[in-house]
């Protein structure tokens, strides 16, 4: 459930800290959702009491990153959100609102390796600190140990002042031995060895233990370190052609002409990989409906899906509306979908998405999708997408902050809602018709598990024997018990599981 979002301004080159990877690449980029906007776009230029931007105390990169982090620590605030949010209200430099969105989501995704380190200097625990210091310190340490570009010196200048303004001097001084400390001690800030497998991933790779030895049980070392490497590195920037109104070669050429960079996806027939060429979103292609900005991995689900001209779909949790205005453009706007989420206002979500792309066949819905098969009548629709509510641990690398709110239980008390969801749509499908269940998780539990434990429950279904992924590069799919699963190193996109299953006709 994760879809691509508008590019996050690149920062500094990275650095080994230790043993850890090094990453590289595109840029990261806030997520707000399934496939929802983030962007950088100015605040209105005078506040409510009149006052203009010119007249309000310049907030510096540094300053709105630790205000950011504290928030998404104290206040169970969305990191993308919160992060936008203040970068509307700051009048910053392209280049200073790079460095604050590179300091909060690279400073979330190393967050337990930064800790580890800290534990060493800081007197009374890193747990002990107040938040925003505690915040202010990993982004120092963050910088020291993996942006190169920006001098250790000067780190620890800005943190100190930082700490002036924000605190008083016995802080600042405190922030000032702490880093100055561990410069001192460079060679020390590494990796211990003779650690287990799974605590050594753990903390070269930032990830929560559990996580990394869950993995390790379902995949083995080397994949859940590859997983786990991939999770720290900046996604691809993707976008899709809406093939109602232009050609994915054609679209390439105009993007060419602009000094984009760009090539074909892999992946999906109407994906475009951009790697250089700045916000998609913010382009007048994107204002007139030409593209899309979505996860390659994300892409695939209404490839699997297949609607043809004239039929009806169900899309049971569709909000934002990026899988569902794919399947429109591959129904080349003819035919019906029913686009339904339990959530009121994403409703208009859904509809802005079929506006900006000139598709009229979206009738857009709000309801529980637990309720769906109360509301229409059995075998009432040709093709059902139900792309399910997940732990959204394959969008790691989009959304750090997964990493560290999610727990074991979430993943088994979600795997039981798949359950209930998949039994309650499953007879609104016509016979002959596909249902296709999809999740950005990498979670067996929630992917071929699940589809397993619904085929075994459910003779009337079958998986689907025609690949809707045939013909593509088989190291980037894994098949399993009727469905493709996605890692996030196989191909640099999102961790996608997809499961295509039909219908038995009489």
């Amino acid at each position: 459930m994760s879809g691509n979002t508008p590019g996050r301004p690149s920062g500094n080159g990275h650095k080994v800290a230790g043993n850890a990877s090094r990453g590289g690449g595109n840029q990261r980029r806030p997520n707000t959702g399934k496939s929802g906007r983030a962007g950088h776009s100015s605040a209105s230029p005078a506040s409510a009491n009149g006052a203009s931007r010119s007249e309000r105390p310049k907030t510096s990169a540094r300053a709105l990153a630790v205000k950011v982090l504290s928030a998404v620590e104290q206040e169970g605030a969305y990191s993308n959100l919160e992060l936008n949010r203040r970068l509307k209200e700051a009048e910053l430099s392209p280049a200073d609102a790079g460095l604050a969105t590179e300091l909060v989501y690279g400073t979330i995704a190393r967050r337990n390796t930064l800790d580890y380190f800290l534990e060493r200097y800081v007197a009374k625990g890193v747990s002990k600190l107040q938040p925003w210091v505690r915040s202010l310190l990993r982004i120092s340490v963050y910088q020291m140990l993996y942006l190169d570009r920006i001098p250790e010196h000067a780190v620890v200048s800005e943190a100190v002042n930082l700490a002036k303004k924000l605190g008083h001097q016995g802080i600042s001084g405190m922030v000032n031995g702490v880093l100055r400390n561990m410069i001192r001690n460079r060679d020390e800030l590494r990796i211990p060895e003779h650690l287990s497998a799974a605590e050594r991933i753990s903390l070269e790779h930032s990830h929560p233990l559990w996580m990394v030895e869950r993995w390790i049980s379902h995949y083995g070392e080397e994949t859940a370190e590859a997983i786990c490497r991939a999770n720290n590195e900046p996604p691809a920037v993707s976008v899709r052609v809406n093939t109602t109104m232009t050609t994915r070669e054609k679209l390439m050429q105009e993007m060419e002409s602009t000094g984009a960079i760009v090539e074909p996806s892999r992946l999906s027939p109407d994906g475009i990989l951009v790697r250089s060429g700045g916000n998609m979103a913010h382009t007048s292609w994107y204002r007139d409906g030409l593209l899309s900005v979505q996860d390659e991995s994300s892409m695939l689900v209404a490839e699997a899906v297949g609607p043809e001209d004239g039929q009806t779909v169900l899309d049971c949790c569709a909000a934002p509306g990026g899988k569902t205005a794919h399947m429109a453009e591959k129904m080349q706007d003819r035919g019906r979908i029913v686009a339904n989420d339990v959530h009121a206002h994403k409703r208009q979500l859904i509809m802005d998405q079929a506006d900006r792309l000139g598709l009229s066949c979206i009738d857009a819905v709000t309801g529980d999708a637990l309720d769906l098969d109360k509301r229409y009548p059995e075998e009432s629709f040709d093709r059902i997408l139900l792309d399910a509510p997940c732990s959204g641990l394959g969008v790691i690398r989009r959304k750090p902050d997964v990493k560290w709110t999610k727990t074991a239980e979430d993943i088994q008390d979600i795997s039981n809602l798949q359950r209930e969801l998949l039994d309650r749509v499953a007879p609104l499908l016509k016979p002959g018709g596909v249902l296709v269940y999809s999740t950005c998780t990498i979670e067996p539990a929630e992917n071929e598990h699940r589809i397993a434990d619904f085929l075994a429950r459910h003779p009337e279904y079958k998986a689907a024997k025609d690949s809707a992924w045939s013909g593509m590069e088989t190291a980037d799919l894994k098949v399993v018990n009727g469905g493709v699963q996605i890692l996030p190193q196989y191909a640099h996109s999102d961790g996608f599981f997809i499961a295509r299953l039909t219908r038995i006709a009489d």
